[in-house]
């Protein structure tokens, strides 16, 4: 049995590293795709966003409100406009990317005490945009209403960004990512090796030797080889690559190691058994495009876990990169120690030996056949 397993295990090792597209998606996608995507958002935050102003107040106080806009380092705006309608046209020729228009009674409103509105117009091709737009008038307002109280009650106060002092892009959305990357890959490699041997009727180049009750062998020799491989690359695309681009990164290492360890275990698993579906290599390449996107917003980083609807967040559960984004997110952004992750932690736990079963039963439905074959041809041989 354990020379079984050694050469399943080196076999898809020999398999992984012979095949041009294996070599892609499983070594140079994990060291090369974070870098790219870390490097685009490495500037965290849009600044000097060219903005028009439509003033219709035309006061002391709204110029002042504009000069502080303008000081920011959001916003830089390029011009005034009569109206609404002009302003547009600045957008439409991409000589801005926002309108603030400030109303006729604005400075009536805070002359009275009440609450006065500004309002803004962002083009939404880039949703950084509009954050910078929103960040740099709500901040302007927010001093400005401070200076305004002040004579009644002085109240100081310091807006920090827990966990993302830059209040970035990159900060939020890149940790997702790399633990991404490494689910993704994986089911695109592993689809991929075992595409290949359904196009070829063979397991791990040693077909003539399988049978169903190999199939724990086989299950078990290639997630090792596969987690040899993963191991080194997820120390590289988690460890690294944040404190490379100076990402928040404050994690304890064997801790962050000790989580991931049935992350890696689980995807390995969930790729083998989603894998069984496709019967060509090709077949998982869209499989595995279509579902990245999703399993983001599924994983409740860029769209909250508490506000998904019960069916979407019951079906996130199973998949291994939500509870490992969370998971990652609070011990290596927030500085969270194993215990107080006990509940991602368990669930992938739970994962690995889940979908090591499905993965199990999957590879036995495909060794079948093959078994089937050999049986025959062992009868007849005694027949003879």
């Amino acid at each position: 049995m354990l020379t079984k397993l050694n050469r399943i295990f080196f076999n898809t090792l020999h398999t992984i590293f012979h095949d041009q597209g294996l070599i892609i998606f499983c070594l140079v996608v994990p060291l090369l795709y974070p870098i790219l995507y870390a490097f685009i958002y490495t500037g965290e935050t849009v600044r000097e966003v060219p903005t028009v102003v439509v003033d219709e107040c035309c006061t002391p106080t709204s110029r002042e409100f504009l000069r502080h806009v303008d000081a920011t380092a959001d916003v830089r705006i390029v011009s005034h406009a009569q109206n609404l309608k002009n302003a547009e046209d600045y957008i439409r020729r991409r000589e801005a990317y926002g309108v603030l228009v400030i109303p006729r009674d604005f400075d009536k409103t805070i002359v009275r005490g009440g609450q006065a509105h500004v309002s803004i117009y962002v083009d939404m091709s880039g949703m950084l945009y509009y954050k910078a737009l929103l960040s740099a008038t709500t901040n302007v307002s927010l001093d400005m209403n401070a200076r305004i109280k002040a004579s009644r009650k002085a109240i100081l106060y310091e807006d920090v960004s827990l966990y993302n002092p830059q209040n970035g892009f990159a900060g939020f959305l890149i940790p997702a990512v790399l633990v991404l990357v490494l689910q993704q890959t994986l089911i695109l490699g592993i689809g991929m090796a075992r595409g290949t041997e359904v196009e070829l009727r063979r397991f791990t180049g040693i077909d003539s030797l399988l049978r169903v009750s190999d199939a724990q062998l086989v299950t078990l020799g290639t997630a090792l080889a596969f987690l040899l491989i993963y191991v080194p690359l997820s120390i590289w695309v988690l460890g690294v690559i944040p404190k490379m681009f100076a990402l928040n990164s404050i994690g304890n290492f064997w801790e962050l190691w000790a989580f991931m360890l049935p992350f890696l275990l689980s995807s390995i698993f969930f790729a083998l058994s989603i894998s069984s579906v496709c019967r060509q290599r090709e077949s998982i390449v869209l499989l595995g495009v279509f579902t990245s996107v999703p399993f983001v917003f599924l994983s409740g980083v860029s769209w909250p876990g508490s506000n998904m609807p019960a069916f979407w967040h019951n079906l996130a559960q199973f998949i291994p990169s939500t509870p490992a984004v969370n998971g990652y997110v609070k011990l290596n952004s927030m500085g969270a120690h194993l215990p107080q992750v006990w509940d991602e932690w368990r669930l992938l736990w739970l994962q690995t030996l889940g979908w090591f079963l499905v993965a199990y039963f999957s590879v036995i439905r495909q060794l079948w056949p093959t078994s089937f074959h050999i049986q025959q041809e062992t009868e007849a041989k005694e027949g003879e």
